[in-house]
């Protein structure tokens, strides 16, 4: 069993430390999106799948109108300006920070006089006097505005997790959201898994923690590699007898610290490597539904209900009712949000949240997702698949958490006529060929990929799709479970290496 934990330990290391590499490097700079948002990558150095084409990979998430001849087009592109008839586009971002991710616009809409964009990192409005946009300061820590609605004199920004309220847009006021009918204070297995392998469930000491864990998965992988070529090169005593001691040196000083850091950090290697391999498919499947206590005095303790799940809302002002969608389903209130029941018939929607929620009149409502693109008639709970124009069947299990449409947002093109953007074909026609024009030059220049997902494509192992094909979705889970074998067998050597030589030092002290 011991030469087999050896030689596993061995070549399990040399064959994964070039994935475990990337992993770690991209895990940390997933961990600092804030810090590293001006940072992009120009898509041109890039595989195609990551290539515009067509007004794909999420380009559009809606287009606004400003007035009869004016629409603002707006998503990950930022915010341009162009006319009814989509024909010319004029670049409406400057305002905003520097770097693509500071213009991943989620909703874009006029309020009074000011004209307001909804962003990852903020809510900005934009100066006529000045022609650019000015960040609004808002009373709270949180900065990603998912959502923006007006009702009456008020203004409501949605954020991940609460509501703030103004009518002056001076003063903000957060709302109490009300806890909902049956709540359990519970969160899902998945959010648990999500926030200790980020490190964020203890914010950011705990990623800092995880960061230090990835650094040290840097150092164990390169360290091992040396031993590696180090003991081929020793063997072989092709070297003088001065670099041959070098080297003996040098192997030495790497098994001594790869040891010592190793059987250190062991548990925190092990719980990150344990929690990422169910982040993905396929065996996300299995903790998908599994909802889990809050564990005590961590950043998921918290006595809000909408922690972090707020996605999108809508207000229907014949009914006098707000529909409200998170990551966990779809809730309603008919009393001005003073008490929020969840329905009891859901429409299909992607974990990843909703992208569009329309009012499709006489008591439907539009859901898009990458589930899909759904007519929901919320009083019956029937639901219409738009894009295979079919009553939509519920599954009787569960399948991949994205639909044949992976819907990223709704406009009209130069027609008239309603069109979705769909993740992989970009501009679509409902109930035909969209007549959209092509992305232009100088928007395709100005959009390049942010390094945040750059990194996250490498960490979630969609970039090695070029590659494998459909087989990439086994790269997480199979990585984790080896590097869980490679982790366990390093443990074990090291005990029976240590037990070993501390024997060894107990003979040597009884025989002086």
């Amino acid at each position: 069993m011991l030469k087999f934990f050896r030689k596993y330990h061995k070549w399990g290391g040399v064959v994964l430390t070039v994935l475990l590499v990337l992993f770690a490097i991209s895990g940390i700079i997933l961990n600092h999106r804030d810090l590293l948002s001006r940072v992009s990558v120009n898509r041109n150095y890039l595989p195609g799948d990551y290539r515009y084409e067509n007004w794909n990979i999420a380009a559009v998430r809606d287009m606004y109108g400003l007035s009869q001849d004016s629409v603002l087009l707006y998503g990950n592109v930022g915010v341009w300006l162009t006319d009814s008839t989509v024909s010319q586009f004029r670049d409406m971002n400057a305002g905003f920070p520097d770097g693509i991710d500071n213009r991943k616009i989620f909703k874009v809409l006029r309020y009074k006089q000011y004209l307001l964009a909804g962003t990852l990192f903020g809510l900005y409005g934009y100066s006529q006097n000045e022609q650019k946009w000015q960040n609004i300061a808002l009373p709270v820590h949180e900065k990603n505005v998912v959502d923006l609605l007006v009702k009456g004199d008020s203004l409501m920004v949605m954020l991940r997790s609460g509501i703030l309220l103004t009518t002056d847009m001076q003063n903000f006021r957060a709302m109490d959201l009300p806890t909902p009918y049956g709540y359990d204070n519970r969160v899902s297995l998945f959010k648990t898994l999500w926030v200790v392998h980020s490190g964020e469930i203890y914010g950011n000491v705990g990623k800092l923690i995880v960061d230090f864990a990835a650094l040290i998965m840097i150092f164990l992988s390169v360290t091992g590699i040396l031993l590696f070529f180090n003991r081929k090169k020793i063997k072989q005593r092709k070297a003088k007898a001065e670099a041959q001691k070098r080297l003996k040196q040098k192997y030495r000083w790497n098994i001594k610290w790869h040891n010592k850091v190793g059987w250190i950090t062991i548990v925190l290697l092990l719980i990150t490597t344990f929690t990422g391999i169910f982040l993905r498919p396929p065996l996300l499947a299995m903790i998908g539904n599994v909802r889990v206590k809050k564990i005590p005095f961590t950043e998921l303790d918290t006595p809000n209900p909408w922690f972090d799940i707020l996605r999108r809302m809508i207000f229907l002002p014949d009914e006098d009712m707000f529909i409200i969608s998170t990551s966990e389903g779809f809730y309603f209130s008919g009393d001005n949000l003073k008490t929020l029941n969840r329905f009891r018939h859901q429409p299909p929607a992607s974990v990843m949240g909703v992208t569009v929620l329309k009012n499709a009149e006489n008591g439907a409502l539009v859901v898009g997702s990458f589930e899909g693109l759904f007519l929901w008639d919320y009083h019956t709970g029937y639901v219409y698949d738009v894009m295979k124009q079919q009553e939509y069947i519920r599954p009787v299990k569960a399948g991949p958490p994205v639909g044949d449409f992976k819907i990223t947002g709704y406009g009209f093109d130069k027609k008239g006529r309603e069109i979705v953007f769909d993740y992989s074909h970009g501009a679509t026609g409902i109930f035909g060929k969209a007549d959209f024009p092509e992305m232009p030059a100088e928007i395709l220049k100005k959009s390049p990929m942010s390094l945040w997902n750059v990194a996250l494509e490498v960490h979630t192992a969609r970039f090695y799709k070029v590659i494998l094909g459909n087989f990439y979705i086994l790269i997480v889970p199979l990585t984790g479970m080896f590097t869980l074998l490679i982790l366990i067998s390093g443990i074990v050597l090291w005990f029976k290496y240590h037990r070993k030589s501390r024997s060894a030092k107990k003979h040597i002290v009884r025989t002086e």
